[in-house]
């Protein structure tokens, strides 16, 4: 079996999104389809890639890129050698998105040949993962986020975590640089929804590297530690490693990172080594699943647990082939008042991560990634970009 094609199909949608406290429901935006088709015409797929989960498309630059200098060098190769053209992409700095949406599409395609799911032939070792409700940024007031926090309870979440208040002040209710960083604020609502849920929910703390000093870090820090938080995510820039491995020092709260500093696994090898996190971050995005599966043993082998970022079919198949001592979560979201998180993509039949009454999502069962796609709809909403 032999690769002859890799196509892209850029397609309108509709998802609903949030910014800055006001729902924005039914965007349109630009999906995208990655197809591997080989001579025995074995296909695999992957969908999105560009940003957060799998629900955007890729850029059309990134697209021309996959065309000019990925199809080239795997046209004509064995679509089984998914280690070898990891390390061919990774040599030649391919950028790590696009390196992990081939590398998806071609676990897709070799679930599709055996008929099972990724997680299967990685090795399973559960059905069902632990979910937290992850908010979009800039909900509003203290009270939205306690209010929603409330909410997400009520259906069945036991972990729920805060993205604060940044790029937009709670004040003026207006965009704003990054700097300074609204703490204040941002306590106010950690403490908002530990009081509105009480002491049986596990809560985290996602600031997105928006303090830029260590000092904020430290302060806010000791403040989620007396609110109980579980851990403390991606506080500061993560180009400078030192000020985590004082903070590690310094808080008894469990820091997680890197979350979106590039090299996959040999990065977060090097923040073990370093003592820089307590907890490693790693999702399908920054190195396929092959990447994030080599990051999780990593980490298994250090006794560190390893968090996966972000949603989707990908992180699911991932978590589906790891032991919860290792990888405990599944991120849900983004979810915000008034975003029906829920609302079936038209194109695909099932959602990836449909939450259980205990708090739970079930691992895809179809073959490869377990998309059931809608054919009609991508082809009626197709796009003509030339990247085909």
């Amino acid at each position: 079996m032999k690769i002859v094609d890799i196509e892209i199909q850029p397609f309108r949608t509709q998802v609903d999104r949030y910014q800055h406290s006001v729902p924005q429901p039914r965007r349109e935006i630009v999906q995208t389809l990655t197809r591997i088709v080989t001579d025995e015409g074995a296909e695999g797929y992957y969908l999105g890639g560009q940003g957060h989960g799998d629900q955007d498309g890729l850029a059309p630059a990134t697209r021309a890129y996959i065309q000019a200098r990925v199809k080239p060098v795997l046209v004509g190769q064995d679509p089984l050698n998914r280690e070898k053209f990891w390390q061919w992409l990774w040599a030649s700095k391919t950028p790590e998105n696009v390196m992990s949406v081939v590398d998806m599409a071609l676990w897709d395609l070799v679930g599709r040949v055996a008929n099972l799911p990724v997680h299967k032939l990685l090795g399973g070792c559960r059905d069902r993962v632990k979910a937290y409700a992850s908010t979009y940024p800039n909900m509003g007031p203290p009270e939205n986020y306690a209010e929603h926090a409330l909410a997400c309870k009520r259906q069945g979440y036991t972990a729920y975590k805060i993205h604060p208040y940044y790029y937009w002040d709670p004040a003026t209710k207006q965009a704003v640089p990054g700097r300074p960083s609204h703490i204040a604020w941002d306590l106010e609502a950690c403490r908002a929804v530990r009081n509105a849920v009480g002491d049986d929910m596990v809560l985290m703390y996602d600031p997105w590297g928006t303090y830029h000093t260590y000092e904020e870090a430290l302060l806010v820090g000791r403040e989620l530690e007396k609110l109980n938080f579980y851990w403390f995510e991606h506080p500061m820039p993560e180009h400078r490693v030192e000020p985590y491995v004082r903070l590690c020092r310094e808080l008894s709260i469990p820091i997680l990172s890197p979350e979106i500093l590039e090299g996959g696994v040999f990065t977060r090898a090097d923040w073990i080594l370093r003592g820089a996190s307590d907890i490693s971050r790693i999702d399908v995005l920054r190195g396929g699943i092959t990447g994030a599966k080599k990051t999780t043993t990593v980490c298994e082998a250090y006794g560190v647990k390893c968090e996966i970022h972000m949603s989707g079919f990908g992180n699911l198949q991932v978590l589906g082939a790891t032991s919860e001592d290792t990888c405990e979560y599944y991120e849900r979201g983004l979810l915000a008042p008034g975003v029906d998180y829920d609302a079936p993509l038209p194109y695909l039949e099932e959602t990836a991560d449909p939450l259980d009454a205990d708090g739970y999502v079930r691992v895809p069962t179809g073959p490869g990634l377990g998309y059931k796609i809608v054919w009609d709809y991508i082809k009626e909403n197709a796009i003509d970009d030339g990247s085909a």
